[in-house]
């Protein structure tokens, strides 16, 4: 199963409405395919331009690895040389922290993965994964 650009959409919809909810900083959302493709991304008003490159950093270490971010970042701090490694053969486009969170079907088949970024690493993950749940989909993060 693919991540379809409607489920994106929920995704990111509902991943703001739950930043809202909870006050968080403006939010910037990315969604990759299985390939680490962007699907779609968004950022509210006031979130800054720069946050395009860390929320897909957070999604693509999670999508490339098969590895949520809070993983990743458990993993950096008891193998730093082994992230380092990691993150040079993906050009430095891994970003070990949570916020970056795996996208799996029903069945349970990793089909992408979502960046959020904007607020701490910890809430970033809580408003991607009502996003996920909105869309029907289970995240991992």
């Amino acid at each position: 199963m693919a991540i379809s650009l409607r489920k994106a959409r929920t995704i990111m919809r509902k991943t703001f409405e739950k930043g809202r909810e909870m006050e968080l900083k403006p939010l910037s959302v990315v969604v990759l395919d299985a390939g680490g493709h962007v699907q779609a991304f968004e950022r509210e008003d006031g979130a800054a331009p720069g946050r395009f490159a860390i929320a897909h950093g957070k999604a693509y270490g999670a999508v490339m690895l098969g590895m949520a971010g809070s993983a990743q970042m458990a993993r950096a701090e008891q193998q730093a040389y082994f992230m380092a490694a990691v993150n040079g053969v993906y050009g430095g486009q891994v970003i070990p922290v949570p916020g970056g969170v795996l996208l799996r079907d029903k069945k349970g088949a990793v089909i992408g993965a979502v960046g959020v970024t904007g607020d701490t690493s910890d809430n970033d993950a809580v408003a991607a994964l009502a996003g996920i749940e909105a869309a029907g989909l289970i995240g991992e993060a």
